[in-house]
């Protein structure tokens, strides 16, 4: 039963989650974006920064998935501390969120992350110090947490073949669709490969 937090992740995630009869328990600000009518999704409509809203939207959860945009604001680390005290307060144990490749270990400056270095092509890393908070946050939680971190995300087909790397970006990979990172993502439910770890996806 995972709970989310949709963006363009988390709607594919969504998708594969009740196309394999999952209950899905998703947390929207606007429930009208959910374009999906199945009798196994419950929409909740509430704010990520809304601790009562994370509380409610977690009761008879087993899986959180967080997969928010950090679309120029804080609410990604904002809402973080919330999710993991409601977690840790519900016995929630497993929590999969969607990173970015910029917090992956750099390769060329070995105590850095991808963003820090040279590595990165982002002329932006704003985004990549949002999803480092988040990282910290979960490293110092009691949770079983994996972070999936996608490089350059276009939305793209369904390939179902790619390159995963713990801790780094596969060498050389530059680019994984949407399906692809959602699909990978929505198999960490039942597998155990990668708890407490970032993992880098790439074709």
């Amino acid at each position: 039963m995972p709970f989310m937090k949709v963006g363009r992740v988390g709607s594919q995630i969504v998708t594969y989650a009740l196309h394999e009869s999952h209950h899905v328990t998703v947390l929207v600000r606007t429930p009208e974006k959910i374009q999906i009518n199945n009798e196994n999704l419950t929409i909740i409509k509430g704010n990520v920064l809304n601790k009562d809203d994370i509380v409610r939207a977690m009761h008879g959860i087993d899986v959180v998935i967080s997969a928010l945009n950090t679309d120029g604001t804080t609410t990604l680390s904002e809402s973080m501390p919330l999710i993991i005290e409601a977690m840790e307060n519900e016995g929630i144990k497993r929590i999969i969120t969607i990173g970015t490749a910029g917090i992956l270990q750099s390769r060329t400056t070995p105590n850095s992350l991808r963003y820090q270095s040279s590595e990165s092509k982002q002329k932006s890393t704003r985004a990549a110090k949002e999803h480092h908070k988040v990282y910290d946050m979960l490293k110092q939680s009691t949770l079983e947490w994996t972070i999936v971190c996608p490089t350059y995300l276009p939305y793209g087909e369904r390939v179902g073949k790619y390159r995963i790397d713990r801790n780094f970006l596969p060498e050389g990979g530059a680019e994984i669709s949407v399906p692809d990172t959602a699909e990978f993502s929505f198999k960490q439910i039942k597998a155990s490969d990668y708890i407490k770890s970032r993992v880098g996806i790439a074709y």
